[in-house]
């Protein structure tokens, strides 16, 4: 068990799906040889089927403590890194070729569905789902790993492989049923997000978090009484875990969508949320039902000229009260000695 353990908050009722958090995690962490294919951070279109292509049907984590065998995605399951035709379309010398991408699954890559969504219309619905790792308390992948090469670091609970012992057998990868570990083909190492712990040691919060324009994400550790997160899990118990029945207890949260009201066949709304409530349940639990109800009372309080301290939280008027301890910009570190790790050595 760790001393203390760090976790995030996701708002989805104000991600964009603008991939910012995707592209500011890739382009620090994901640069080396056998990585193109590797988005630590991924943000997927529900209803959809994520990436890698229907995660939620291939098995792991535990039922009853009990491990359950899972399935482990290829790179084409995942989604391939996309390559261009621009030789064809530069130098082919034909003008009626347009450019396309071929990156696994539909060619569009990891997130082959984007803005598909589910119903029909009038009533067609989509919501952004952002996904890392979600650093667990009962990780199934440091249960599996027979090179004991993953651990919880003692001091806020991030888990992290260690390279150096990995051996890529890739029970890891089965064993999460989230499935947020990568196979690096060159290496030959399982990969996986870090929850930015260089940053987060230095008092700066997660790469991913501080990049989101849309004040998404809230960092934080959960016996923090002060902090965003014990405020948003523990005191108003707004969020909620990602497919808890998995058995793993992760400790990345959602405060979940609400939705416009479906309209009837003469456009009129009607008491029915356009995103189907039991769709809901089967990502977040039956208590997402009064999550959303405390949602929807607490907006109503504010639209009717009273205070909710929910609401101001949840809002982020003061950006950096989103990060807890981590407020740091990274520029105040920058000059600070690198620590490097000898081989073998853990962090």
């Amino acid at each position: 068990m760790s001393k203390r353990q760090i976790a995030m908050v996701m708002d989805l009722n104000k991600c964009l799906g603008c991939q910012t958090c995707t592209v500011a995690c890739k382009r620090l962490w994901t640069k080396r040889d056998g990585m193109a294919h590797m988005l630590w951070n991924t943000v997927s279109t529900q209803p959809g089927t994520g990436t890698p292509h229907g995660f939620e049907a291939m098995g792991g984590g535990f039922r009853d403590g009990v491990a359950q065998p899972g399935h482990r995605p290829s790179v084409d399951e995942f989604g391939k890194a996309w390559d261009f035709n621009h030789q064809e379309v530069a130098f082919g010398g034909n003008p009626d070729v347009s450019l396309v991408a071929d990156g696994g699954h539909a060619g569009k890559g990891p997130n082959w569905d984007e803005d598909i969504g589910g119903g029909e219309y009038p009533n067609s619905h989509y919501f952004y789902l952002p996904r890392i790792c979600n650093h667990c308390t009962h990780p199934a992948c440091l249960e599996a790993c027979p090179r004991k090469a993953i651990s919880k670091r003692e001091d806020n609970g991030i888990v992290l492989i260690d390279e150096d012992r990995c051996r890529g057998h890739r029970f890891c990868q089965e064993a999460c049923p989230y499935k947020k570990i990568y196979y690096n083909e060159v290496e030959e190492v399982s990969q996986k997000c870090i929850f930015c712990f260089p940053r987060i040691d230095e008092g700066v919060t997660t790469a991913c978090s501080r990049q989101c324009p849309g004040r998404v994400r809230f960092v934080g550790y959960l016996d923090d009484p002060a902090g965003p997160i014990h405020k948003l899990v523990s005191q108003y118990k707004v969020a909620l875990p990602l497919h808890a029945e998995y058995g793993t207890q992760p400790n990345v949260f959602y405060v979940p969508p609400m939705s416009p009201p479906r309209l009837d066949a003469e456009g009129n709304p009607t008491d029915e949320p356009r995103i189907p409530t039991d769709y809901l349940v089967s990502l977040f639990g039956p208590k997402v039902v009064d999550v959303l109800d405390t949602l929807k009372r607490e907006r109503e309080r504010v639209q009717m000229g009273e205070t909710s301290d929910l609401m101001d939280l949840l809002i982020s008027r003061k950006w950096q009260d989103l990060f807890g301890p981590f407020t740091k910009h990274p520029r105040e570190v920058a000059q600070t000695p690198i620590k490097f790790y000898k081989k073998g050595e853990r962090p």
